[in-house]
């Protein structure tokens, strides 16, 4: 009988997805992850679904626990105000993925950010060092736990380094601990490379001169309207209109949060390597949301337009097909179905999450048609093939749309919802995106009063 394989899931916090040297980015170096593509699977269509908050981060944490969408994964969803302390508490009836490793025989162990409740904490891993219970903090003072420290109620203390290092160190630490008795399932959770983005200096110092860093393609100074989330946190961390020069120094630090994240990332896979458990190892790389950072005039997630709504995401690991990329639909929270299968263990009934093992094995086997996407209660979209719709509905302002076709304008710069010509692509959009909130149970927004 085949020996049930590790599973190693690395989640990331703000990284774009196209923030890759395996993406073809032009600056943004990423030996180690590149490396991971290359001897696996990289998701060029992978995508979150949203969020009721601002802080994105936890519902979509919250659905790749659980494979459930976001709005239906936290137990008390709704529009909320509060933009840097909103957690998703994971619904109590739903199983999350260590809790059903745990039930399958797995260690199951946790380090890094958990941005979720304490509860589903508990209830899913045996094991856990240096976790950190909230958004976000300093990387140089980060408020850390164990597991066991958790469950007694210790006070946190303040971890001994930089979060990245931090964490991967936990996590090479336990790899090369780990007494092979049971197979692991391992969730190390990165703060990086959220803000506040201060790489290193040798890392930040990979980037200069900062003046010739290349814009995003969608580089605007400011936005063209009201999407109805101007004044969150995230768009505060620059004075508008935004100016190439400082949009520069955010992308210096940001890719040397990047680079940094990668050198230690790099640490955790020689691990694996070096303990002879690289080949019965599925390796998970995958990110909670991307960022704006200058695209469309934003700075921050809290938008669907595709820098913010698409994730980087690689598996490799046994039977994944190697240096291959995959240009199916796929949201991150579909992971929860695929390593399960991939581990030999049942789904659970009533899941959104769809897995794409198949993919992993033949990239070009058929997946999803469309994706759904939402953002309080003021966004929605939908995409089929190339086509893109953006409906918005701002609290107090004009309500509008936005129309994209993704091949020919891959910025997102050319609105085509007024064009004649595509009236029945932006009918038969509307319509998929009123059936994608039915499926999803989406109660938020009436799409038929917008104009």
């Amino acid at each position: 009988m085949p020996k049930p394989p590790n599973i190693l899931f690395i989640a990331t916090d703000d990284h774009r997805a196209d923030a890759l040297g395996a993406a073809r980015h032009p600056v943004v170096r990423t030996p180690a992850l590149d490396a991971l593509a290359a001897r696996g699977m990289r998701f060029s269509r992978a995508a979150h679904m949203g969020s009721l908050m601002p802080a994105v981060c936890s519902p979509a944490r919250a659905a790749l626990l659980t494979g459930v969408n976001p709005l239906a994964a936290d137990a008390a969803p709704g529009i909320r105000p509060d933009a840097g302390s909103g957690v998703a508490r994971i619904r109590p009836d739903l199983k999350t993925l260590p809790q059903l490793f745990a039930a399958a025989g797995y260690e199951t162990f946790l380090t890094g950010k958990w941005h979720n409740d304490t509860a589903a904490l508990l209830a899913g891993f045996t094991a856990g060092e240096a976790i950190f219970e909230s958004g976000m903090c300093a990387h140089t003072a980060v408020p850390v736990r164990s597991r066991a420290e958790i469950a007694q109620g210790a006070p946190k203390r303040f971890a001994d380094g930089f979060s990245t290092e931090v964490f991967c160190g936990a996590t090479e630490k336990f790899i090369r601990g780990h007494g092979r008795a049971k197979p692991f399932f391992a969730w190390v959770a990165l703060t990086s490379p959220h803000d506040p983005r201060t790489p290193p200096p040798q890392w930040r110092r990979l980037y200069e001169p900062v003046a010739k860093l290349p814009l995003p393609p969608s580089f605007l100074p400011e936005p063209a309207f009201d999407n109805g989330e101007l004044a969150i946190r995230d768009e505060l961390l620059a004075p508008k209109p935004l100016t190439p020069e400082v949009i520069r120094e955010h992308l210096a630090d940001y890719y040397g949060m990047i680079s940094h994240q990668d050198e230690h990332l790099g640490r955790v896979l020689a691990a694996l390597q070096a303990t002879g458990q690289e080949e019965n190892t599925v390796v998970v790389y995958a990110g909670d949301h991307g960022l704006a950072l200058g695209s469309h005039g934003l700075l921050g997630k809290q938008n669907l337009y595709e820098p913010s709504l698409r994730v980087p995401l690689i598996v490799a690991g046994p039977g994944v097909t190697r240096g291959a990329v995959c240009d199916q639909f796929v949201y991150a929270f579909d992971l929860f179905a695929t390593v399960l299968e991939q581990a030999g263990l049942a789904v659970p009934a009533g899941v959104d999450a769809r897995s794409f093992a198949a993919q992993l094995r033949a990239p070009g086997m058929p997946a999803r048609t469309d994706q759904f996407g939402f953002y309080r209660d003021c966004q929605r979209m939908t995409r089929r093939g190339d086509w893109k719709l953006i409906e918005y509905r701002p609290a107090g302002g004009r309500a509008r749309r936005e129309l994209f076709n993704l091949a020919t304008d891959p910025g997102e710069l050319d609105d085509r919802s007024g064009d004649p010509a595509q009236a029945p692509i932006l009918q038969r959009l509307r319509a998929q995106l009123r059936a994608q909130q039915a499926e999803f149970g989406d109660r938020w927004l009436h799409l038929e009063g917008a104009s």
